[in-house]
């Protein structure tokens, strides 16, 4: 019988990224960022990607100090075109692709009634259909060598209707990336491709924070920590751990799997 305790790497070992690349979207503010640093510590070579550029290029910069190989690309994960010349310039670079952390977003609250189809449609297309044309051009290049690992953000807001705010169209966004991700992984998981999602709970990310200072934000704060049972809103910090878990060879074995990190939000 084959020894199921050890292998030829220790466990720490095997949360190694030494030798791969990391294409991550949305990478130069918050979560994206947060999940950029965590690879790159991790030994990765990390591709900063955004909309905006000058934010990515800090990121880069950021990277480059603590010795990652890393470069920023401009691109708008909603044109396929962009999104093709993004995983190109990752190719151009280092030859190949690993993981993929299809992370752009954007969040509105608005209520249902007065929502217009622009803001929905808005919505759909950076939260569900970029995801889709990324994890799309990632598996292009993963599919062929045989190995890739796809992380796409969602939200607690797929699994619950969150409240108090309203923000249909985000709440369906995020639902229809947990669906996506768990088809794609079933269609991959045969050719070595796992597909994966992180739902971040309540973040402080630099946007949460601005909006904490309106009146809405501080009418909002309190009713959100009631329903944590770990007190307090996450850091960005709280999701490196999780990225790359699913990022490195520790994680092999699952595909399809959604890994809500919200301090307990959803056990209610």
């Amino acid at each position: 019988m084959a020894d199921v305790v050890t292998s030829a790497k220790s466990v720490l070992e095997r949360f190694r990224l030494d030798g791969r690349v990391a294409l991550v979207t949305g990478g130069a503010q918050g979560i994206g960022r947060a999940f950029a640093h965590a690879l790159g510590e991790a030994g990765a070579a990390v591709a900063v990607a955004d909309i905006n550029l000058e934010g990515a290029k800090r990121v880069e910069s950021e990277l480059q100090a603590k010795g990652v190989d890393a470069i920023a690309i401009h691109a708008d994960v909603t044109q396929p075109n962009q999104v093709q010349a993004m995983v190109d310039a990752v190719m151009e670079r280092w030859g190949k692709l690993t993981i993929g952390v299809n992370n752009a977003g954007r969040g509105q609250w608005v209520d249902a009634e007065a929502m217009s189809v622009e803001d929905w449609d808005r919505m759909m297309d950076l939260n569900l259909k970029a995801v889709f044309l990324c994890a799309q051009a990632e598996a292009r290049v993963m599919l062929p060598a045989g190995y890739g690992k796809i992380i796409n953000t969602a939200s607690m807001s797929a699994s619950i209707a969150n409240t108090p705010q309203n923000q249909a169209h985000y709440n369906a966004s995020k639902a229809g990336v947990l669906h996506l991700s768990r088809s794609l992984a079933a269609e991959w998981a045969s050719r070595g491709v796992r597909v994966n999602t992180i739902s971040p709970g309540y973040m402080r990310t630099q946007l949460v924070e601005d909006l904490l200072n309106t009146p809405i934000g501080q009418e909002m704060e309190p009713k959100w920590l009631e329903r944590i049972p770990l007190g307090r809103m996450g850091q960005v910090t709280d999701l490196q751990g999780a990225v790359v878990y699913l990022a490195s060879e520790a994680s092999d074995y699952m595909t399809g799997h959604d890994m809500i990190i919200d301090g307990g939000y959803c056990v209610w």
